[in-house]
């Protein structure tokens, strides 16, 4: 059975702590991106490995698999966005619909050792990239075609989320 897809609107949590997993923005000093992402991908070769890897704990929700494929993508979507900040001047973000690329590229059909693998070397990527911001490339600016704006540092924040998020979605 697909997943409904999420249509919720995301963006606060670059400002709140969210109430589901924790995650705290304020709490996130923009020097620690990049060890943050590093913190946060660590654990998925670890769900990667269980048994239960591809089931899914209702029709509702994805497997583990198919959420560590969705962040091994948004570590590499965040990565290429995270560039268009800070070689372009208020780039407008391509879209990308997330549920839909799940279904297009199988996400539960993946192989869970090559994908803990990928979403490792993403997150090293991506990490890189943050560690690599300094002074005014904090405050570059960014949008969505919803309207959604914003700078490196909310940027940054509002895509740890993500990876924070997804680790308590699977237990991790």
């Amino acid at each position: 059975m697909p997943i409904v897809p999420d249509s919720k609107d995301w963006t606060w949590t670059a400002r709140e702590v969210c109430p589901e997993c924790g995650y705290d923005p304020a709490a996130v000093d923009v020097a620690e991106i990049g060890a943050r992402v590093r913190e946060y991908a660590a654990p998925w070769p670890a769900v990667l490995a269980r048994t239960d890897v591809r089931d899914r704990p209702d029709d509702s929700t994805w497997s583990p698999l198919e959420y560590a494929c969705h962040v091994r993508d948004v570590f590499a979507l965040y990565r290429y966005r995270l560039g268009l900040m800070l070689d372009e001047d208020d780039p407008l973000y391509p879209n990308w619909d997330q549920d839909a690329t799940a279904e297009a590229e199988r996400y539960g059909e993946q192989d869970p050792a090559v994908v803990a693998e990928e979403l490792t070397r993403e997150a090293a990527l991506v990490a890189a990239a943050f560690d690599a911001v300094s002074g005014d490339q904090w405050e570059r600016t960014g949008r969505r075609s919803d309207g959604a704006s914003f700078t490196v540092a909310t940027f940054g924040r509002y895509f740890l989320h993500d990876a924070a998020h997804h680790l308590h979605d699977v237990g991790a």
